[in-house]
C-alpha cells in the first residue's frame, strides 16, 4: 500500500513541465499575464453574479430579473476565464495550493456557491423571474442570492490569502 498523497504534487509540476503550461509560468510575463486573465474572468463572473444577486435581493427593483438572464453567457465565459488559469497556477506550484487552507476553504465555497445555484434554477428561478419588476423576491429566492453573494465574496477573499499561508517563495528573480 502506497503511503503517497492522493495528489502527488511533484507528478503535477512534472506533469505542467510537459505540457508547457510549467515553461509558459515560468516566462517572465507567464504569471503577470494568467492573473490578469483571471482577474478579468473573476471581473465578468462576480459582476455578472452579484448584479443578480443584489437584484433577488431587492436592489435596483425597477430592473426585472428576467432581463438579466441574458448576463448569464458573460457570467459563464468568466467562470470558464477564471478555472483555466487557476488550473495554471494550480499545476505550475500544487505544493502551494494543495495542502494550502485558504484554497481548500475556497474550492469549499465554489462547491457550496455550485450547490445553491444549481437548488436555485431547480427550485425557485421560475419564480423568482415572474416577479415584477418593483417588486421584491420571494423570500427563498431572497435566501439564495444572499448565499450565493456570500460564497462568492468569501471565494475572492480565500484568493487574496492563499498567499498568506505559502512559504515565502518568488515566481521571478526580480521580486
Amino acid at each position: 500500500m502506497s503511503t503517497d498523497p492522493i495528489f502527488n504534487p511533484t507528478a503535477i509540476a512534472q506533469w505542467a513541465q510537459q505540457v508547457g503550461i510549467g515553461r509558459f509560468m515560468s516566462w517572465y510575463w507567464g504569471w503577470p499575464i494568467t492573473e490578469i486573465v483571471h482577474f478579468t474572468g473573476l471581473c465578468l463572473l462576480f459582476g455578472t453574479v452579484a448584479l443578480y444577486d443584489l437584484r433577488l435581493l431587492g436592489v435596483a427593483r425597477g430592473v426585472a430579473l428576467s432581463s438579466m438572464q441574458r448576463l448569464i453567457p458573460v457570467g459563464l465565459a468568466g467562470f470558464g476565464l477564471s478555472i483555466c488559469s487557476g488550473l495554471m497556477f494550480v499545476v505550475t506550484m500544487p505544493d502551494q495550493y494543495l495542502y494550502n487552507p485558504a484554497f481548500q476553504t475556497k474550492l469549499c465555497l465554489m462547491a457550496l456557491a455550485g450547490i445553491n445555484v444549481t437548488l436555485f434554477y431547480a427550485t425557485t428561478a421560475r419564480l423568482a423571474n415572474a416577479t415584477p419588476e418593483a417588486a421584491l423576491p420571494p423570500l427563498r429566492a431572497r435566501v439564495f442570492g444572499a448565499v450565493s453573494l456570500l460564497c462568492w465574496l468569501g471565494i475572492i477573499a480565500c484568493g487574496r490569502v492563499i498567499t498568506l499561508y505559502r512559504p515565502s517563495w518568488h515566481w521571478c528573480a526580480w521580486c
